[in-house]
């Protein structure tokens, strides 16, 4: 589904993007995420396609809010009904118990939302949502109530369930767990759309610094271009000279930012981008190990699963060589 919309309150927006299968809306807070969700569903005042001269009820969206806006007073069962009034009395009943068998929570439609977990109440926004029988679902940072320790557990199982479906799915995000697990990322900043792709292409090569830093690269430093070769090109860095990918846009002489995700920093048995430094900061991250590699007056973050620090004989103090992977080197023009 391709939308463009143009919002001047609460923020000001100029937008167009693709959404299909699930697509992530990832940025900061204030950038006009939520707004644009509003704007889709009709909520705010907004010009643009699809939709547009439509008012909120009649527009085939399916909306599920930060907070799900669930009725206190009616059961889980009732909440869902609440969009089926078109049907017959007695058919609402049965309706509604098939789109909470959908989420998987059937034998909880006799519940208060009161009586429920926070991911029993989402399940139950979402059967809402789908009630109403939508082109496009929704979801304001479907995950801000989950914590880590759950988000793959409570979650993950209704982004299976949801794919199924073939619907539309448009997140509002800043959370990188769930970006990473879409069809497409698109990141909007306060300057607007600033990239939009797969999530592969936007976590792996963000097209600008700000982007990088949004999707998660702690490892971003300055570097000149020196030579350039068929698929390669040579950069002088503070870490000294490495190789890297060479993009279409690179010049010799130019200056570009060079950033590598934590996950790849660490190559067993490269000959290439030999770098050696000293081990520190070094602790459990849930059941991954993050640490820093001191080069020079660079500290190179990384993170590993924890059986690699045994592997690695890993310890805070300890001088280590390790190959920067150019494939897994980024570079961003300067």
């Amino acid at each position: 589904m391709e939308i463009a919309y143009a919002l001047e309150h609460p923020v000001k927006l100029r937008l167009r993007l693709r959404a299909e299968g699930l697509t992530v809306l990832l940025g900061e807070s204030g950038v006009g995420k939520t707004s644009l969700l509003k704007a889709l569903a009709g909520l705010i005042p907004a010009s643009g396609q699809p939709f547009t001269g439509l008012r909120a009820e009649k527009r085939p969206v399916g909306y599920l809010p930060q907070h799900f806006a669930l009725f206190p007073h009616l059961r889980a069962w009732q909440n869902v009904a609440f969009p089926l009034a078109h049907l017959p009395r007695p058919a609402r009943r049965p309706k509604a118990l098939d789109y909470l068998e959908l989420m998987g929570i059937a034998e909880l439609a006799e519940r208060f939302p009161r009586q429920l977990s926070g991911g029993q109440q989402q399940r139950v926004a979402l059967a809402r949502a789908l009630a109403r029988e939508p082109q496009i679902l929704l979801l304001d940072e479907p995950t801000s109530a989950l914590d880590a320790a759950t988000r793959e557990e409570v979650f993950g199982g209704v982004l299976e369930r949801l794919r199924g479906l073939q619907i539309p799915i448009l997140a509002a995000t800043h959370d990188q767990w769930l970006a990473q697990r879409a069809h497409r990322v698109a990141v909007l900043t306060r300057a607007g759309l600033a990239q939009e792709g797969s999530a592969e292409e936007v976590f792996g090569r963000p097209a600008t610094l700000e982007v990088a830093r949004l999707v998660g690269f702690r490892n971003l430093w300055e570097g000149t271009v020196l030579g350039l070769q068929k698929d390669r090109v040579r950069l002088e860095t503070r870490l000294g000279p490495l190789q890297a990918t060479r993009p279409d846009w690179a010049r010799v002489g130019q200056r570009v930012w060079v950033g590598i995700r934590s996950e790849e920093v660490f190559t067993l048995d490269g000959r290439e981008n030999c770098v050696r430094g000293r081990v520190r900061h070094l602790y459990s991250q849930g059941l991954r190990l993050r640490g820093e590699l001191v080069v020079g007056e660079v500290g190179l973050d990384f993170l590993l699963p924890r059986y690699k620090q045994a592997q690695l004989g890993l310890a805070e103090g300890r001088e280590l060589e390790v190959a920067l992977e150019p494939r897994f080197l980024h570079l961003i023009p300067g």
